[in-house]
């Protein structure tokens, strides 16, 4: 039976890998933990006994959350289509250069950002990847080429059979080129600072040189603070943006900060963050700016204290 492995210290165990899986899956630390806390109440309504027959709670509650991000991931679509503006996905600092204001949960967690794994399968170019796969691409994905789960056990989750899962995750794996030639971390921080010098001068000539002809700015604030509601196309037209940016808001101050795992730029007035910012560089020159303004994604970006 499974009596020692229901014990409470190792149920609660399990949570920052479900957080792990759930927020790659979703690409929203808000909706990750939403959906461990629903697994989680599901395995603490089932009966004593019940649980004492499951040999691994661990497993159940893996397949429980990524059932529950599979039905969320099947209706994103029509949220989707009643957000405002574009839609990216929640940026992540590193813990230890910030502090959360998130505090514990009915499972004992700390803040849910804190749980997370920072490394390139969070990054956004991988993360904005992840979000043209079909639901259950994704989620056959996620827990094979990201969390080694094996196909019989995804095809319990997805209710396929494992060569059905095993093809979804083949074509969910088709769209994953971003992460074939990373660029060291230290080569992007190097660009990364340059474009900070750049916007912080507001040297247009300058910006443009950083960015690829072809470069693509995104940017998501959820129609809760403004910002444009497409995308900006080519060097030119997003330098001249960003210079307006810092003509529009004085007092801006720009960081250097790792954002998801890699280097980025946070922008802050009056000591409250306001922008997060990831990029996509590639031969040395930025490719994608995705800049995150909607405060309730900066959430795990505010300072204790």
């Amino acid at each position: 039976m499974g009596t020692v492995a229901t014990s409470a210290d190792e149920i609660v165990g399990e949570r920052r890998q479900l957080i792990n899986v759930a927020y790659r899956m979703l690409g929203s630390v808000t909706e990750a933990e939403d959906a461990v806390q629903d697994a989680y109440a599901r395995w603490y309504g089932l009966p004593r006994s019940r649980q004492e027959e499951i040999l691994s709670p661990g497993a159940w509650l893996t397949t429980v959350t990524s059932r529950i991000c599979l039905d969320w991931l099947g209706s994103a679509r029509a949220r989707r289509e009643r957000y405002v503006g574009a839609w990216l996905p929640e940026p992540l600092p590193d813990r230890t250069e910030w502090g959360h204001a998130g505090g514990a949960d009915p499972t004992g967690g700390a803040d849910p950002a804190d749980q997370i794994v920072l490394d390139e399968s969070v990054s956004m170019a991988f993360l904005v990847v992840l979000e043209s796969m079909t639901p259950a691409e994704r989620v056959a994905f996620v827990l094979h080429d990201v969390f080694r789960y094996a196909f019989a056990e995804i095809a319990d989750v997805l209710g396929r059979t494992p060569a059905a899962c095993k093809q979804l995750a083949a074509s969910a794996r088709r769209r994953v080129t971003v992460a074939s030639a990373p660029v060291p971390a230290s080569g992007q921080a190097d660009v990364v600072r340059q474009v900070k010098e750049a916007w912080e001068t507001r040297d247009i000539a300058a910006l443009v040189g950083l960015l690829n002809p072809a470069a693509v700015m995104t940017a998501d604030g959820g129609g809760m603070v403004g910002t444009v509601l497409r995308p900006v196309e080519g060097s030119a037209r997003i330098a001249q943006y960003m210079v307006a940016i810092a003509d529009w808001a004085p007092g801006l101050e720009i960081l250097e900060r790792s954002v998801n795992g890699v280097p980025g730029l946070v922008a802050q007035r009056a000591g409250v963050v306001v922008t997060v910012a990831s990029f996509d560089i590639v031969d040395g020159r930025v490719t994608r700016i995705w800049a995150v303004r909607n405060p309730e994604k900066l959430r795990p970006w505010v300072r204790e204290g």
